[in-house]
């Protein structure tokens, strides 16, 4: 057993999930191809995304840039099949500027892990690009300014499949008040991209029994992205 292995199955003990065969080395070889030529032929994106992200910077749309210490872009790959969007940053991320890092950024990589991705190969990313003050929910206002950013995070990336994590990620994409409960199993959409709904690695760090529902998205969203 080689090490990368020997950490998968860590991850998946950490999860309370029952080991699964890994993904081939011919998937993980087609999947490289797909980002490589799509990189290969986005040189004029590349512009866009360098001026999107230098606009979302000096963003002043809503009174969140007054408590900032920065804004928070996200990280990944451009032109990845998977997406990632939680809700908002939070005190580590607004330091450090980049999405999910902490405790829940490490059960988030975990969690990719165990499906045989790694963060690189994946884009995450939030609704909201700066952090409210004391970790507050989002507020509606905020939500409305920051969405388009979002829409153009999408537009660029054109993932095949969206994973939601979290209440507010998923209410604030799918403009629904629909309980995370009833949400989670379901085949949804966002702009036309597959959709699929599951829990915010920091609300299973509170609630580990969670975990193996968290699993089971995760495996919903495995079994669309193969079938897309």
């Amino acid at each position: 057993m080689n090490l990368e292995e020997s950490r998968r199955r860590q991850y998946l003990a950490a999860m309370d999930i029952p080991l699964w065969e890994r993904r081939t080395s011919r998937a993980v070889d087609a999947d490289a191809a797909v980002v490589s030529t799509a990189v290969a032929g986005s040189a004029d994106s590349g512009t866009d995304w360098q001026v999107l992200q230098d606009t979302v910077r000096g963003c002043t749309q809503c009174g969140l840039h007054k408590t900032r210490t920065q804004t928070v872009f996200g990280v990944g790959n451009p032109t990845a099949s998977w997406m990632f969007i939680g809700e908002a940053p939070g005190a580590d991320e607004d330091r450090q500027g980049e999405p999910f890092v902490g405790r829940a950024g490490q059960l988030l990589n975990a969690m990719l892990f165990a499906m045989g991705l790694k963060r690189e190969q994946v884009y995450i990313a939030n609704v909201l690009k700066c952090r409210p003050p004391g970790n507050r929910d989002p507020q509606p206002e905020e939500v409305a300014q920051c969405e388009p950013y979002l829409i153009r995070q999408i537009e660029h990336i054109r993932p095949k499949l969206i994973v939601a994590l979290g209440r507010h990620a998923a209410h604030s994409l799918l403009k629904t008040e629909v309980p995370l409960a009833r949400l989670r199993g379901q085949r949804l959409s966002y702009h036309g991209i597959p959709l699929v709904v599951t829990y915010h690695p920091a609300y299973l760090l509170r609630s580990p029994g969670e975990k193996r529902k968290a699993w089971e998205d995760l495996m919903l969203a495995k079994n669309m992205m193969a079938a897309a």
